[in-house]
């Protein structure tokens, strides 16, 4: 099939266009880059492909199959609305479609949707948990990265009833510095993060709440309200790489042994999601540089209280967390085995 990739030049999209490059089953026909255009991705990103960087105006979509946005949200949707209207399907790594509700989204991104008919279309592309709906999609939205570190645990959870009624769920998350993105910012430059370790946005003030709620709503399904999650995300002063620790309420009834049923029955085929062997702690070791998530679970029992599960994921913010997973919908949506060219 033959690929674009729009935003080539920040880390998403310089990870995403290494990853297609080596994919047996893609041509890629161009990638574009409004800062890049005339240049090749190698001149602009030190170690990354040599592939040549064109203006969104000079592309051409005849016989373009699909098509990846690793855009700023707002132009992501533009792009968008564009490349479906030309017959491509598009799998924006933007937060535009992620939110089915457009009030939702401009309470959020100060700003109204470009196209609010397109949201309910969009399929929300958590592929372990939406891969029936991919190969009929148009138009997928890959997960934010702390989503799906938190989301990838939470749903089998949530719909096993292990989540005590009424609770509130704790996600306390820490992300390598190259989830900020390319652009130099002062607070993400070297000085300012290199032997520091600081919260932002602290309990349900980040973009990336309504995401985990919401579509942990519609994943587990109407007939089990989840529960309302406190998020803290964190600046780890690595490169890459997302490790959440999430505090679950355990519901009566529900043991460890039980909790470690519902997640390795739920992703024992997957290849993708590894539940680590009792005593053994997630690490970023396990996963960076990798489309998988690596989950740990522990149980704590304090006095005089209900026992509270402990789960810890980890995710490469940049692979699983965006670009892998990205290509994991694409060969979901084009029917090919989600693990090629992810592999190896």
């Amino acid at each position: 099939m033959h690929g674009a990739v729009y935003g080539a030049t920040g880390y998403t999209g310089s990870e995403l266009i290494g990853l297609l490059v080596r994919h047996p089953g893609v041509e890629l026909r161009f990638a574009v880059s409004s800062s890049g255009a005339g240049r090749s991705l190698a001149d602009v990103v030190p170690g990354a492909p040599d592939v040549p960087l064109v203006a969104a105006d000079a592309v051409l979509t005849d016989g373009l199959d699909v098509a990846f946005l690793c855009l700023p949200h707002g132009a992501a949707a533009e792009t968008a609305l564009r490349l479906l209207d030309a017959g491509v399907r598009v799998i924006d790594l933007s937060a535009d479609f992620r939110l089915p509700d457009a009030d939702l989204y401009a309470a959020w991104y100060n700003r109204a949707h470009p196209s609010p008919a397109h949201l309910a279309g969009a399929v929300y592309g958590l592929t372990e948990h939406a891969r029936g709906a991919l190969p009929r999609a148009s138009l997928v939205a890959n997960p934010g990265c702390y989503p799906t570190s938190v989301l990838l645990p939470l749903v089998p959870l949530v719909r096993a009833g292990a989540v005590a009624t009424g609770a509130v769920i704790v996600a306390d998350s820490k992300s390598g510095i190259s989830g900020a993105g390319r652009v130099p910012l002062l607070h993400t430059s070297f000085v300012e993060v290199a032997g520091n370790f600081k919260a932002y946005s602290v309990g349900r003030s980040h973009r990336h709440l309504p995401e985990m709620e919401v579509q942990l709503a519609r994943l587990v399904g109407r007939s089990i309200a989840p529960p309302p999650l406190i998020f803290t995300p964190h600046l780890l002063p690595v490169p890459r790489g997302i490790l959440s620790t999430l505090y679950v309420p355990l519901a009566p009834g529900f043991d460890l042994a039980a909790v470690r049923t519902a997640l390795t029955d739920a992703y024992a085929a997957e290849p993708f999601v590894t539940v680590l062997p009792p005593g053994e702690q997630v690490q970023l070791a396990h996963v960076v540089r990798t489309n998988r998530c690596a989950i740990s679970l522990e149980v704590c029992q304090p006095p005089d209280s209900a026992a509270m599960l402990i789960v810890t994921s980890a995710i490469d913010n940049l692979v699983k967390g965006a670009a892998g997973q990205a290509v994991q919908n694409m060969n979901a949506v084009f029917g090919l085995p989600e693990t090629t060219g992810l592999l190896g």
